[in-house]
């Protein structure tokens, strides 16, 4: 069952499951403690995860928040990260709910790596075209200027094709700022997993819903130490945790998880011990 916030329908859109090194996703965690917060690992030491996103509609608007995994990259990619789109894609999850490519209007792409916006694009023949070619695109300025030039540390993380694509079919809008991109619906920067990375902030003035993407990437990462190796700068990663957590408490916010295998949704407490995860929450049951 959806949920409504303002003039929107609410619902998380899986795309399909990959896995990732637990070390990495928990930092300087020790395995023992991220295996009983999280999952265990397999035999590769890694976890799994899902590429999860968000679709608002409205009378006159579909709204997407990031766009999955790219189903394109290279088969020794595809194994390495078990990226399998057997069960659910980004695709026929749409179909799901009466959507097609041609029917969104928007796509707001929390940052460029290929987990988040790898399904904006597909392949045909030796180049790409956009998967939503009637959408306008949305990211931030700043970090479509790090993506252009990152660091050796998370080059890989990223596929030209996917901005350049939107770029030669006038379809990428770059964003200055922490702003409203529709009415209800605005982007904050965080800088800690990689620079000017926007969180997705849906608000009707009594409900809240943060799409937090890789600022807790899983339920397990709501604490702060909780950080993952993959991010540039985790100092601020942990600050930004510690800024938007007491708001998240406060207001009674719900967080979408985009990348947990276990579980779509929940609500932040604070404890003696500090931040952590409460009430879990399914805003759109599984098939």
């Amino acid at each position: 069952m959806s949920m409504t916030i303002g003039p929107y329908t609410v619902d998380v859109v899986e795309t399909g499951s990959f896995a990732l090194d637990g070390g990495a996703m928990f930092g300087v965690v020790p395995k023992p403690l991220w295996e009983r917060a999280y999952a265990p690992s397999d035999a590769r030491n890694r976890i799994p995860m899902v590429a999860r996103c968000l679709l608002l509609r409205s009378e006159h608007h579909v709204i997407l928040v990031d766009t999955g995994n790219a189903r394109h990259m290279p088969e020794k990619l595809r194994e390495i990260y078990a990226i399998d789109d057997s069960v659910a894609s980004l695709d026929h999850s749409l179909q799901r709910f009466g959507v097609s490519p041609n029917d969104v209007t928007h796509v707001v792409l929390t940052h460029l790596h290929f987990d988040h916006a790898g399904g904006t694009v597909v392949p045909e023949g030796a180049s790409f075209v956009p998967r939503f070619n009637q959408a306008r695109h949305f990211v931030q300025a700043e970090h479509l200027r790090w993506a252009e030039q990152p660091t050796e540390k998370d080059r890989a993380s990223f596929l030209p094709e996917t901005w350049r694509t939107l770029q030669e079919h006038d379809l990428l809008d770059v964003v200055e700022g922490d702003v409203e991109i529709l009415p209800g619906v605005s982007v904050e920067r965080l800088y800690g997993h990689t620079s000017a990375m926007q969180a997705v902030v849906v608000n009707d003035g009594s409900s809240t819903i943060l799409f937090a993407a890789d600022l807790m990437p899983t339920g397990a990462h709501v604490p702060a130490p909780y950080v993952m190796g993959y991010d540039n700068e985790p100092l601020k990663t942990i600050a930004e945790k510690k800024r938007l957590l007491p708001r998240a408490v406060e207001e009674n916010w719900i967080v979408v998880f985009e990348h947990d295998a276990l579980r779509q949704a929940g609500r932040v407490i604070q404890t003696e011990r500090g931040f952590t995860l409460g009430e879990e929450l399914v805003i759109t049951p599984s098939i």
